[in-house]
């Protein structure tokens, strides 16, 4: 058997394994979120959906795993009050 992540024993076992760097982005976007998360701060909350009104993934919002669950849901819970729209029709010709 022949297993693509082991490291044969033998004729090649002295050379590494190269494993790639993968360039992290600094956390600047999270210095400026602060307080606390709540589905009644409208103004807090559109920094975190696209133009679309897509929720932006963790990677780009630069917020913690935990951040991003208590934001998710603070945008959820505005979304059914009627404070924030489910989307946003960039374009008012086109009927989706």
């Amino acid at each position: 058997m022949n297993f693509s992540g082991r490291i044969r024993k033998g004729k090649y076992s002295h050379t590494k394994r190269i494993i790639p760097l993968i360039q992290r982005k600094s956390n600047t976007k999270s210095s400026f979120f602060q307080g606390t998360i709540d589905y009644k701060n409208v103004v807090l909350l559109r920094k975190f959906i696209t133009a679309e009104g897509k929720i932006l993934p963790r990677r780009l919002s630069g917020l913690t795993a935990k951040q991003q669950r208590h934001m998710a849901r603070a945008i959820k819970n505005s979304r059914m009050v009627g404070l924030l729209p489910f989307i946003n029709k960039s374009e008012p010709g086109k009927n989706f």
